[in-house]
């Protein structure tokens, strides 16, 4: 049964003043009220729970005229409610995320749900896998036995991006923007669906102390950095390449998520080795380059668009808030950032509620924390979009101020309660975690094989309908391959 917003939170707070006289960030206590009052006024703009609505999809995608949002942006949300349960200790929300999380992890347990399939992207499906792994690494309550565990789910993204199907020799290593042929993006290969495989790989070493995910994530990091998408001597972090052009034609477009997504996996690899010097130099000196890239006054700032030249697509403008939610948790993974971590939360916190002065309610929050250099309210509506990924940007960056208080982590061994598979996502595999084979010849002649049908199927299905339709049986009726649903364009 559906529950409205209020019912679901109790006695949620509706104050009449607002902005930054009615946002309090003092005292822990004022933090987590503001959170409360963030997570409500955030949860409003979800429909899941309603009848005759999909659980875990925010309204859209674009393309159906039913709403901005993309599939992945209601993973990027349940998994930032499950960070503000175990931030706030608040469990109104217990219900309706873990409903999300389960619904679409699809038939076969592993976020590739038949309704997404055809454009599904490498970083969608991850970031559907990092939220279950949050969940377990936070120890959000377990699903009946009957269900898919959380650490099992991601595993089973986990799992199935490392195939040699995905990540495939093409550039040397790396996966695809795209996981079908016939998908635009499908050609590219870019930073943030490495960056994803690289972060879950990192965490899921550290949770299971299985070192088959610490080397495919060391391998990960290696590929961006030999491709050249980190950058070799300044570490920024570029957008992508395309593989027919060797991966040599890079996209230097820079969103602020990527850097984020490799500083926290470098963190639980600093953590899981016991201090690798490796990875404490490469924490440091991108973390550096990050604060100097992404940060205007020590607030955060989507640089390659927050300027509105190009304006941000729908997608950029949640990018704020899992960056902040990452550096947070890089705190307590790797404690000798806090010094330069813990001022940006800071200040970045308080610039953002400063700005929540929007109608109806007086406290809707934008995305342009530092305009005018004192957090003017700026609507959504000049982005085109109703201001989900505004306001979740706002919740998490309230919300962070609590890590402190936090218990980190959880591992297997250490607290944690979620159940594994570690061959989850792979059907008929053994009960060990799959050694990948090398590429072989076999897997050479079927790349070529792909190739042939994504250079010549779109006049293969053409010719498939012309003969189908003198058989007058099996027509393609209005068929139209979705849009990506990534923010960079290939």
């Amino acid at each position: 049964m559906f529950l409205a917003p209020a019912l679901i939170l109790g006695a949620a707070p509706m104050p009449a003043a607002a902005g930054d006289t009615f946002y309090k960030l003092d005292t822990p206590d004022e933090i987590r009220q503001s959170a409360r009052t963030l997570a409500y006024d955030l949860v409003t703009f979800y429909k899941g729970n309603q009848s005759g609505q999909i659980p875990g999809m925010l309204p859209g995608p674009p393309a159906t005229g039913t709403g901005d949002y993309y599939w992945w942006e209601g993973g990027a949300m349940m998994g930032t409610y499950v960070d503000y349960v175990h931030l706030t200790g608040d469990t109104s929300y217990n219900d309706v995320v873990a409903q999300g999380l389960l619904f679409q992890s699809g038939p076969d347990a592993d976020y590739q749900p038949p309704n997404q399939t055809i454009g599904l992207g490498n970083d969608d499906q991850g970031f559907w896998g990092m939220a279950a792994m949050l969940a377990a690494e936070t120890r959000f309550p377990d699903p009946p036995p009957a269900q898919p565990q959380w650490l099992a789910l991601a595993q089973a993204v986990w799992n199935t991006q490392a195939e040699p199907a995905r990540w495939d020799e093409a550039c040397g290593g790396g996966l695809r923007w795209q996981r079908q042929f016939f998908n635009n993006g499908y050609s590219y290969k870019n930073a943030i669906a490495n960056s994803v495989f690289f972060n879950l790989g990192a965490r899921l070493a550290r949770y299971t102390t299985n070192d088959t995910y610490a080397q495919r994530a060391a391998q990960t990091w290696d590929w961006l950095w030999d491709v050249g998408y980190i950058d070799n001597e300044n570490w920024h972090v570029y957008d992508g390449g395309h593989v027919e052009h060797n991966c040599t034609d890079i996209n230097r477009l820079e969103v602020s998520y990527n850097p984020a997504l490799l500083i926290q996996g470098s963190a639980f690899l600093y953590n899981y080795t016991n201090g690798a010097e490796k990875w404490k130099y490469r924490i440091t000196t991108m973390l550096d380059s990050f604060l100097k890239e992404f940060f205007r006054d020590g607030v955060i700032f989507e640089t390659d668009c927050e300027t509105r030249d190009p304006p941000c697509t729908t997608d950029m403008l949640s990018f704020k808030g899992y960056c902040l939610r990452w550096l947070a948790v890089t705190t307590q993974l790797a404690p000798f950032t806090r010094e330069a971590i813990v001022p940006v939360l800071t200040a970045s916190a308080r610039a953002a509620v400063r700005q929540c002065t929007g109608p109806p309610t007086g406290r809707r929050c934008g995305f342009y924390w530092t305009t005018g250099g004192s957090g003017v309210f700026v609507d959504p509506k000049v982005d085109n979009t109703t201001g989900v990924g505004e306001a979740m940007d706002v919740l998490a960056a309230v919300m962070s101020l609590l890590i402190d208080g936090a218990e980190a982590p959880v591992t297997a061994a250490d607290r944690g309660t979620s159940k594994g598979d570690p061959n989850a996502g792979q059907p008929g595999a053994k009960t060990k975690v799959r050694q990948w084979r090398s590429i072989t010849a076999a897997d050479r002649f079927g790349a070529s094989v792909v190739t042939v049908l994504y250079v010549m199927g779109p006049a293969l299905l053409l010719a498939w309908i012309c003969v189908d339709e003198t058989k007058g049986e099996g027509k393609v009726k209005d068929a139209e391959v979705p849009e990506a649903s990534s923010s960079q364009a290939s």
